[in-house]
């Protein structure tokens, strides 16, 4: 079932959809986040900075601890010494850390230094300050401070200042980090809950988007199933109102469903005449052969030989268009096409051989010689008392032209000679008209050496075959 589920192509682009959707939200609320942490951490350094800025202001005018205004705000100030002693703090303030300092009570100017954290204390004195001048150079920690009974987080803003009469003081200000942890943890809050529901809206959106999208898929593989079934290859899948590559794909389909149709109507055509022209001369022997058993000194034994040869010369013309039609190519043999036309014209009475000097064609050797045997038997067929073959070359094609002196053929019919089981005879003698099949292999093999066979009128007023191939 789970193999079945994401084997299809809606369950992939779903899924696919999702995945990309949850990495693009994933880094965007990671980049959100981190802006706002960024963005709010530095506003709580500007008030932290803005306070420690304004009690140093008030320590360089001259005011005294007791003057300084500590507790308006609520926030964690401390002022130090440059021996680390605290020398004045917000009165709420009950601890602290992150400081110069971990004292939360002043010991005043002549006590000594008080045991604490005295990191930040070398980056305010390496600011060289003369007195009442507040430093331009201000440093920022993290820590924490319950001021009232109240713990909370807190970034220090530690700006230096030299007082006359006290020497170099550090003021440390906090500014809360809480609105920074409340917006951080409300938006994180919103996207756990948020992204999974649009994460399920994005799934179901491209679910049915690509049902809607695939359904013309389904209905083009419903109907090959239903003419698989049925074998009924007259039959068309639909076609949808679009013009993308599923109507695209529809009509490649249909078409390929007419050639299949078209190639097994052929073959169908193919079966029944090839059957309906061996009838006859099996029957003719059989006849003879039953007579002849009843009556031996009635045998027609040339009659039972030429049905033979007929039979035999059959059995040969529909091997070589099975093999044709299989796709059996020609091979890369040489051959002298004027030879050949000599060797298929000898012997035979009224046809004369007009060619010039060797012309090379490649191809099998066979077949070619099959192609002129069929052409020279056709014109003998209906020559009224002479053949004529000429071999000549026409740029880089050998040309072999055969002429005879009949009736010629009707231009309306000069495209159904070639068609298998094919006879313009008006009586279709079988006796004296063959099978039909002389022509249709005759054109087969040249298409299948790259060549072309046509006919047209002959000077002499009958048929002209013309063959055309591509000389070696």
């Amino acid at each position: 079932m789970r193999g079945r589920l994401f084997g299809s192509v809606r369950s992939r682009a779903t899924l696919g959809a999702t995945l990309v959707v949850a990495v693009a939200l994933l880094a965007a609320g990671t980049a959100v986040l981190l802006s706002l942490r960024s963005n709010l951490h530095g506003q709580a350094g500007t008030q932290a900075e803005r306070s420690a800025r304004e009690v140093a202001t008030d320590l360089a005018t001259g005011k005294t601890y007791e003057q300084l205004s500590l507790d308006d705000d609520a926030r964690p100030v401390q002022v130090v010494d440059e021996d680390g002693t605290l020398v004045a703090a917000s009165e709420k303030l009950e601890r602290i850390s992150g400081t110069g300092t971990a004292a939360v009570r002043p010991q005043g100017p002549s006590a000594g230094p008080v045991d604490g954290d005295d990191d930040d204390d070398d980056d305010s004195d390496d600011e060289s300050l003369e007195p009442g001048e507040v430093g331009d150079h201000t440093t920022f920690t993290d820590g924490s401070a319950t001021i009232d009974g109240e713990t909370a987080d807190y970034l220090f803003a530690a700006v230096p200042v030299d007082v006359q009469g006290q020497g170099s003081l550090t003021v440390y200000a906090g500014a809360p980090l809480s609105a920074e942890q409340g917006a951080v943890n409300t938006a994180l809050t919103v996207m756990l809950i948020g992204f999974p529901v649009l994460l399920g809206v994005v799934a179901g959106v491209t679910w049915l988007v690509t049902r809607r999208a695939l359904h013309p898929v389904e209905g083009i593989r419903g109907e090959m199933a239903a003419i698989t079934a049925s074998e009924d290859l007259a039959r068309r899948v639909p076609v949808p109102d679009t013009h993308d590559e599923v109507a695209r794909l529809a009509r490649t389909t249909n078409e390929t469903l007419a050639a299949l149709e078209t190639s097994v109507e052929r073959q169908r055509r193919f079966v029944a005449d090839a059957s309906h022209e061996l009838r006859s001369p099996i029957a003719s022997l059989r006849t003879q052969l039953e007579v002849a058993a009843a009556h031996p000194e009635l045998l027609d034994l040339d009659g039972a030989v030429a049905d033979t040869v007929r039979l035999q010369h059959l059995a040969a013309d529909l091997l070589l268009l099975a093999r044709l039609d299989a796709g059996e190519g020609p091979t890369d043999t040489r051959v002298d096409l004027a030879a050949l036309a000599g060797e298929e014209a000898a012997g035979r009475a009224g046809v004369r051989v007009e060619a010039l000097d060797a012309l090379d064609v490649t191809g099998s050797r066979g077949q070619l010689g099959r192609v002129l045997a069929n052409l020279l038997d056709n014109a003998q067929r209906h020559a009224r008392s002479a053949v004529t073959v000429a071999v000549r070359r026409d740029g880089d094609r050998a040309v072999v032209e055969v002429a005879d002196d009949g009736d010629g053929v009707p231009e309306a019919e000069r495209g159904r000679i070639f068609e298998r089981f094919v006879r313009l005879d008006a009586a279709r003698s079988r006796d004296d008209g063959g099978a039909g099949l002389g022509l249709a292999i005759a054109r087969d093999v040249a298409v299948r050496h790259g060549g072309t066979l046509t006919v047209r009128d002959a000077p002499t007023g009958g048929a002209l075959f013309e063959l055309r191939l591509p000389l070696a």
